[in-house]
């Protein structure tokens, strides 16, 4: 898949999520398969960019290309601005937001909530073409609700305001994460656009991604909850899409490496501190499948000191590397 002169190869996005896809993550994401992995939501208020938050979330520091930055809000010359900033810092893509169906978003008229208001799509879609030079890419669902299901003009008017690629949630905003993923709606958004299109939703294992593939027709998968606390999803797919064969799950000693990796990074990237506090969730979603993870979790979810928390993961995971976890 290309979105303008970036090849996504293989044809697997991580999907962006608040509070998850930080660098480390998307780094770990992208070293173990993940063709594109996009940044959490970035703000389009202008007041907010300096804070520590927004610091974070636009540092790329290391991160191998595209760089693909998600912004979100409802007006377009910020949206606009928004892009512009991002791209000064680094942004190789620039993400539309009208796909996020959470309250504290939506109350503020952005995210899905944009869809009820197709004349504000273009707008706002418009208006960041304009802005930037680099692709535009734009994520939504299949509609807002199931009596304003229209996914379909959404992504028609996308195309038509310029926009370089499309990620379509298979869900209504009013569903959130509930019932199955409506494909047989994203293969028919697919069949009436030109331009690439990623589907997201149900998406987590190699099967389910080459059906997916085959039932829409898509260029792309997006993986998003699917993959908290298990990277190498990204791999074990790819690895189907290309061979048609199931990689053997990964061995303890292995998800004991890429965690501890992934807790270094986080330590690095938050200081020690905060690092502790955002690696606990990481923690529970990686060992959550073990035996013993629930006392495990009760024991190490009050440490505060990042050695400790570390020491704690590598003596739970520390078995013998032919043990394998379904």
């Amino acid at each position: 898949m290309r979105i303008g002169p970036h090849l996504i190869d293989p044809p697997l996005v991580l999907a962006p999520m608040a509070g998850v896809t930080d660098r480390p993550f998307r780094q770990l994401c992208r070293r173990l398969g993940a063709g594109l992995a996009v940044s959490e939501m970035t703000t389009s208020d202008a007041s907010l960019w300096h804070t520590d938050k927004s610091r974070l979330r636009r540092d790329h520091a290391g991160e191998p290309g595209p760089i693909s930055v998600q912004i979100a809000g409802y007006d377009p010359q910020q949206m606009a601005d928004a892009a512009r900033f991002n791209v000064d810092h680094g942004a190789q893509i620039i993400d539309i937001n009208m796909g996020c169906p959470a309250k504290k978003v939506c109350r503020v008229d952005a995210g899905s909530a944009l869809l009820r208001d197709e004349t504000l799509v273009a707008r706002i879609c418009t208006a960041v073409v304009a802005a930037v030079e680099v692709p535009v890419t734009l994520k939504i669902r299949t509609g807002y609700s199931a009596a304003l299901r229209n996914g379909l003009r959404i992504a028609r008017i996308a195309e038509d305001c310029g926009i370089q690629a499309l990620a379509v949630h298979g869900r209504t905003r009013d569903q959130h994460y509930t019932g199955a993923a409506e494909h047989a709606t994203c293969a028919l958004i697919k069949q009436a656009v030109r331009i690439p299109v990623m589907v997201n939703g149900d998406v987590d294992s190699p099967q389910s991604a080459l059906e997916t593939l085959r039932v829409t027709g898509a260029d792309a998968v997006m993986i998003g909850r699917a993959a908290q606390g298990r990277p190498w999803l990204f791999r074990e797919l790819a690895h189907y899409l290309q061979t048609g064969t199931v990689l053997p799950p990964p061995t303890r000693f292995e998800i004991r490496r890429w965690l501890l990796e992934h807790l270094d990074a986080l330590y690095g990237f938050y200081g020690e501190a905060r690092g502790v506090r955002v690696a606990r969730k990481h923690i529970r979603w990686y060992c959550q499948d073990h035996a013993g993870s629930e006392a495990f979790w009760g024991a190490v979810n009050g440490l505060t000191d990042a050695d400790a928390q570390r020491a704690a993961v590598a003596a739970f995971l520390d078995m013998p590397s032919d043990l394998r976890v379904a």
